[in-house]
């Protein structure tokens, strides 16, 4: 029986190792994955599923870096979120919002003036409202059916 050879990139998120091929991706080319203990720096590397594949140091536990500055802000100011309805304004990728889930806000309204950005799994995740193509200085406080108890914001 031969074995089938597949995309790298594909292989890490299979793996658990990286959130989206996205991700995966990003981290082979920043020179983070090894294979069978030899750095592989492209994403469309052929490798066997049975390879050895780890990753060099740890990898940030969010969607986007913006997770961990959200993260660095809720520990300094030592903010509780569990359960609360949360106002992500610029959501973009995610980071705070996945930031946001991850300490217990029980839904995050994601609003972003982007359309497409949010990453997939939070897309999934039926405790965010994705809001699209909106900008958040005309949009009518009756758009939020819950009342809002935090709101982040991160917007040029």
């Amino acid at each position: 029986m031969l074995l089938k050879k597949t995309r790298l990139d594909l292989v890490v998120v299979e793996k658990g190792l990286a959130q989206s091929r996205q991700r995966a991706r990003a981290l082979i080319m920043a020179g983070k994955v090894m294979v069978n203990n030899c750095l592989v720096d492209k994403p469309g590397s052929l490798v066997y599923r049975k390879d050895e594949i780890i990753l060099k140091g740890k990898d940030i536990p969010y969607v986007s870096r913006g997770g961990l500055k959200l993260e660095k802000a809720l520990e300094t100011l030592d903010v509780d979120i569990t359960g609360a309805v949360c106002l992500d304004v610029g959501a973009s990728t995610g980071g705070f919002t996945d930031c946001l889930l991850q300490h217990g806000a029980s839904r995050v309204f994601a609003v972003d003036v982007g359309y497409g950005q949010l990453a997939w799994k939070l897309r999934q995740d039926s405790r965010v409202v994705v809001i699209d193509r909106t900008n958040i200085r005309y949009m009518p406080a009756e758009t939020f059916l819950e009342l809002v108890d935090l709101i982040t914001i991160d917007v040029s």
